[in-house]
């Protein structure tokens, strides 16, 4: 049996303290009768209640004392800093392998000592970095519906989607850069780069292309191009495009809904409450056939590794290219019977929007800050066997259907079809951010390649006919037209365009000293004038190439072609209703960004320099002639036949439309928005 300790005494005298104030507190007057009903044998005499436990550790206060000290021979070893230059915690010490002798040692052997000696030590190189993302979204809405009273149906021929996927297929073959294959090593992806290249040049060449665009090379692009025109500032997407327009419905909508629940009493808002105590509802038909929305966005951010002096032994090949087509084929037929409607006759938007920007660190107030002062007598060095990677593959696809069959009627009601309105969205956002140095020394080659492809295709033609004797004295409203295709790519360098200088001997020889396996750099290198005011020098050598290339393509395909059949009530024609229909409206929008560091002062090249940069833009309205020559309302009477009478009856039966099928088997149709609609 053990007591307790003085700690834990303290606290049961405590807590028992407190359980008999509390329950004199509560005056329970049974509380003395339970304690004389208690037999005393049973009553514990003992103030402290012995428990078994046991407490075999001795707590001990705060220790204050350190035991450990560095040895004399530890010194701080210089690691490189990040591209940010970012202030960072403290390295712990490691040991240097000095190449003094025991009697040539300095008294401080730091960096920055003017000791006259040199000596070197290893630090971490960066490693290779590759994403190869491929993001793909298709979505078939071919909606069939029939709506009102009209006593019909309608089965016209389904659009086919084969005339938009050849379509696609052509016009991405006869692309400046055609369908890029996703490499599986560093020598494809050099032959990639290449091929880019020669494919480019040999556009240039040509006095006529596939297709009639705008096409600017140089070996350095500056500012901004709209549909192949420089202009100062680009336009903004939120100005021709809104994507909070749901947002703002549902919030009044969910406002409306709270006031309704304030006021039970209060009618829906197409209920009208005359003083006379009669109701009227209001008498309309509205269809969103379009208002599709697919969008391609993606941010790539390589700040992987740079320096102040990079010295290529072998070639320096830079290429930067922004690829941008966009193709409409928006061909309408629509019925003369609805002449006396509102044509909103909003046109169809088509925008290329390519931005080169390059900014140079050695530039004006770009410089670094020790521009000054005196030469590294030490250096740092970190090796790379082989070749250095920095690749970003991304390839993002939209296919969408929205190929809509359907016939409407006013049934005395409100009456509103969303047969539309889908949005599918492929979004990547990659930052890399690793180290810099003072000096990157290239035993090989450096390929440095920005490549943007954007495509937008879109078919939106619609056919709005009327059966006969179909016509209207209310308000109506038509819209066919509206689409927004929208391409826009981004370019940013950081690294000067006229950086480049012959290969100087000392880094030559340098970079046979480092091939055979050696470390040693010559005064040639440590008095360049880029190195003034570096108290230490961060060298990378990499005995390969250094591979970097950011390439981002992306695609939209949308079909939404409409065919709408406009019929009477047959029972209560409805002629004064008003009347909605919107079959265009879609949106198709690629954006991409690329920031790049391709060196953070100059560059030094042993071989071939070759500087490339390439705009392509192409805007292609295309046309259906034979969908064109359709008379609308012949083709709708064609389509439309009479039920039987009994489909006018008080109780009828469930109407029987046609529903189209779709030629693209690996898509689902639906009756009118499936769960992927």
């Amino acid at each position: 049996m053990t007591t307790m300790d003085t700690i834990t005494e303290e606290i049961a005298h405590f807590i028992g303290l407190f359980h008999t104030n509390v329950e004199d507190a509560r005056l329970r007057d049974s509380y003395q009768d339970f304690s004389l009903d208690t037999p005393e044998q049973f009553i514990p005499t003992s103030a402290a209640i012995r428990s078994n436990f046991e407490a075999p550790y001795d707590l001990l206060g705060f220790d204050p004392g350190v035991v450990y000290r560095a040895p004399a021979s530890f010194t701080p070893i210089w690691h490189p800093h990040f591209v940010g230059r970012f202030d960072h915690p403290p390295i712990p010490t490691m040991e240097i392998k000095t190449y003094h002798g025991r009697h040539e040692m300095p008294q401080y052997e730091y960096p920055f000592y003017p000791s006259g000696k040199s000596f070197t030590w290893e630090i971490q190189p960066p490693g290779s970095v590759a994403n190869f993302i491929v993001q793909v979204a298709s979505l078939s809405d071919n909606d069939s519906f029939g709506v009102g009273g009209h006593g019909l149906t309608f089965n016209p021929t389904p659009v086919d989607n084969g005339e938009l996927l050849q379509t696609a297929k052509d016009v991405l073959a006869d692309a400046p850069i055609g369908d890029l294959e996703m490499p599986k090593s560093s020598d494809d992806l050099i032959q990639i780069i290449e091929a880019v290249a020669s494919q480019l040049e040999a556009l240039a060449a040509e006095s006529d292309g596939p297709m009639e665009a705008f096409f600017h090379q140089s070996t350095t692009i500056e500012g901004i191009y709209v549909n192949g025109v420089l202009v100062d500032e680009a336009p903004k997407l939120e100005d021709h495009h809104s994507f909070s327009e749901d947002e703002d419905d549902a919030d009044d909508a969910a406002d409306a809904g709270d006031e309704a629940d304030a006021e039970d009493d209060a009618p829906p808002s197409n209920v009208h409450v005359y003083a006379d105590g009669s109701v009227e509802v209001e008498v309309s038909v509205e269809l969103v056939g379009g208002n599709n929305t697919v969008v391609n966005d993606a941010v790539l951010k390589n700040i992987w590794t740079g320096a102040t002096v990079t010295a290529v032994v072998g070639n320096h090949f830079e290429i930067n290219a922004v690829i941008q087509v966009n193709v409409i084929q928006n061909t309408d037929a629509i019925t003369s019977a609805i002449s006396g409607w509102t044509n909103d006759g909003a046109p169809d938007e088509i925008f290329n929007i390519a931005t080169f920007q390059r900014v140079d660190p050695l530039e004006g107030g770009n410089a670094p800050a020790n521009a000054g002062g005196g030469y590294p007598a030490s250096w740092a060095v970190t090796e790379i066997h082989g070749d250095l990677l920095i690749a970003n593959w991304l390839e993002q696809y939209i296919f969408m259907s929205d190929n809509d069959i359907g016939i409407l009627s006013s049934s005395g009601a409100t009456t509103r079809v969303i047969a539309g309105d889908n949005t599918s969205v492929n979004q990547v956002s990659i930052y890399e951010l690793s180290q810099a140095y003072d000096l990157i020394l290239i035993g090989g080659n450096l390929y440095d390649a920005n490549i943007i492809h954007q495509t937008n295709i879109l078919f939106d033609n619609d056919v709005v006919g009327a059966v006969t004797g179909f016509g209207t004295t209310g308000e109506g409203t038509i819209s066919s037209g509206g689409n927004l295709l929208w391409n826009q790519a981004h370019i940013y360098n950081i690294g000067g365009a006229d950086r480049f200088s012959t290969l100087p001997s000392a880094y030559l020889d340098a970079a046979n000293d480092f091939a055979a396996g050696g470390r040693d750099i010559s005064q040639g290198i440590l008095t360049d004038p880029a190195f003034a005011g570096t108290g230490g020098l961060r060298v990378l050598y990499i005995s390969g190439d250094l591979l970097n290339i950011q390439y981002i393509s992306q695609t939209n395909i949308v079909g939404d072609s409409d065919q709408i059949a406009l019929a009477l009530n047959a029972l209560n024609p409805h002629a004064d209703a008003t009347w909605s229909i919107s079959t265009g409206g879609n949106a198709l929008v690629n954006n991409a960004a690329i920031a790049d560091l391709d060196s953070l002062g100059i560059t030094y090249v042993g071989g071939e320099q070759y500087s490339q940069e390439t705009l392509f833009q192409s805007g292609l309205i295309s046309s259906s002639p034979e969908w064109a020559a359709h008379d609308p309302d012949a083709l709708v009477n064609e389509a439309v036949a009479f039920l039987d009478d009994s489909m006018l009856e008080a109780d009828p039966t469930e109407l029987g439309f046609g529903v189209p099928v779709d030629s693209d088997g690996q898509y689902q149709d639906d009756g009118l928005q499936h769960v992927l609609g």
